[in-house]
């Protein structure tokens, strides 16, 4: 796997501050991995506090210009960001595929999917209306006029590295704030060619800032952010673990968060449903990304009725994929992230089988023979699966489709809604009053009905419960960026 780019002066490998590019200030690098060999192809600025202070200096500086500016003007830098984005999509999904190892098709997907965000919020950008209050006394006036919350912090993770990041720092640009990021030390290149097409795109310097950091560094980048009083906000996807210390040590400050966080997804299919529209809604929710999403089902119940004939189409699909290098163009399911990954999966696997699970397809690491790499994980379907699995309480995140059985609509409720998460779930049934129940009764932040692809840059994105808070995405993604003002102005009789 060779990684070509029309233009490579895409491929940065320096922090971007206050218009310029620029090694770590201590001048130290870390190496960046191709997931489907295990190799480390290039290395990128390995920042500390020092850098990511310097990144705040600078977004604080230019804040009060780009408020400023019209929203008309902020929108069109915007639309020429997103135009530069589509001109390169084919550079910037050879960045994804090489550095987090999905297949070319899939990461051309995220590249469109990214950029959506991009023009969605270039248009809402001039959408932030206030408004005006019957006011209780002639002599009045009362407003409302929504300003920038001030400095936004976006932290990014690795399984969509340009979606998550641009679906941050749009809004934010949008609503008049200045950012500073850091994206997953796994996947840092697709994030600084984005921002290398914001820089082209005309951005005024300091408006945008990024800074990358190995996993050991971490902490103290971040860490910078959260003491700061001038970051008034953060966003983050990413751990639950993490996110609840985001809040923790954020609360010195108050800042305002944005926590798109763990998720233990259900996926339910009762006896009435369309068998062939649940299998292809779930290996579109499931497979995607070699089911390395947040919103990827973690627990696929089936109703015992249709239980044995669903497992069985399932089955079949499921080994019709096709595992293999990214820039193979007939991959369907590529190399997990890493190391940690593989063993996370397999680990759940053994654990299902050790506890009565059945193996009905997959259920083992692919050797190098196969796939040419370490890092890849057969899609595996299992049967019979129980709650006292770890797999049903913590998220696999690989090609892994546990299903469970169930009696009735009572039971199969209480068990999608016996987890702290609440991210996404899904259901499919014909049955017009049941759809109505389901929507009141599942403790999700999104639902699929009848559906398996859920985002959307128009609809809002985010969890309940230990899954987070915040919404991403439509005009709600706009608000959390966005700070309330009420005027009220006297002595007008």
């Amino acid at each position: 796997m060779t990684l070509l780019l029309n233009r490579p002066d895409l491929m940065r490998s320096n922090n971007f501050i206050n218009g310029q590019w620029c090694n770590s200030i201590s001048e130290a690098r870390y190496p960046v991995q191709n997931p489907a060999t295990g190799e480390a192809f290039t290395t990128v600025a390995n920042s500390t506090d020092a850098d990511a202070r310097a990144a705040t200096a600078a977004a604080h500086a230019a804040f009060d210009g780009w408020r400023q500016q019209p929203a008309a003007v902020r929108a069109q830098f915007l639309k020429r960001w997103h135009a530069l984005i589509l001109e390169h999509t084919e550079d910037l999904a050879r960045l994804i595929s090489y550095e987090q190892g999905k297949p070319l098709a899939e990461a051309r997907g995220e590249v469109a999917y990214g950029a959506s965000y991009v023009d969605w919020f270039a248009s809402e950008a001039v959408r932030t209306y206030g408004d005006i209050i019957p006011a209780p006394v002639s002599s009045k006036k009362l407003m409302v006029v929504k300003g920038p919350v001030g400095v936004v912090a976006a932290i990014t993770p690795w399984n969509f590295p340009l979606a998550m990041i641009a679906r941050k720092i749009a809004p934010a640009l949008a609503a008049g704030c200045t950012v500073v990021a850091k994206p997953a030390e796994d996947t840092p290149l697709t994030a600084l060619a984005l921002v290398a097409l914001a820089q082209e795109a005309g951005l005024p310097a300091g408006v945008l800032n990024i800074v990358t950091s190995s996993r050991e560094q971490v902490s103290n980048v971040v860490g910078a952010w959260l003491d700061d009083s001038r970051v008034r906000k953060i966003t983050f996807t990413g751990s639950t673990a993490v996110g609840k210390l985001l809040a923790r040590e954020s609360a010195a400050t108050l800042k305002r968060l944005s926590l798109e966080l763990g998720g233990n997804a259900p996926f339910i299919v009762f006896e009435d449903a369309d068998l062939d529209a649940a299998v292809e809604g779930l290996m579109a929710a499931k497979f995607r990304n070699g089911g390395q999403t947040c919103v990827s089902p973690n627990r696929i119940y089936v109703q015992e009725a249709v239980y044995d004939a669903f497992a069985a189409k399932l089955v079949a699909r499921v080994q019709s994929l096709r595992v293999g290098p990214g820039d193979h163009p007939d991959s369907q399911i590529g190399p997990m992230i890493n190391a940690r990954a593989v063993d996370k999966i397999e680990h759940h696997v053994q654990d299902a089988l050790s506890q009565g699970a059945t193996l009905l397809t997959g259920g083992q690491r692919l050797s190098e023979g196969v796939t040419n790499g370490p890092h890849y994980y057969a899609p595996t379907v299992l049967g019979d699966a129980s709650h006292t699995m770890e797999l049903a309480q913590d998220e696999t995140f690989g090609p892994v489709a546990p299903l469970f059985r169930f009696r009735d609509e009572t039971e199969v409720v209480e068990a999608a809604n016996d987890t702290p998460y609440g991210l996404a779930g899904y259901f499919y049934s014909r049955d017009i009053s049941r759809i109505w129940r389901l929507i009141d009764q599942l403790q999700t932040g999104i639902v699929g009905i009848n559906e398996g692809a859920l985002a959307s840059e128009s609809a809002p994105f985010g969890g309940v419960k230990e899954s987070g808070y915040g919404r991403e995405g439509s005009r709600y993604g706009l608000d959390d960026y966005m700070e309330t003002k009420y005027l009220c102005q006297g002595n007008l009789a």
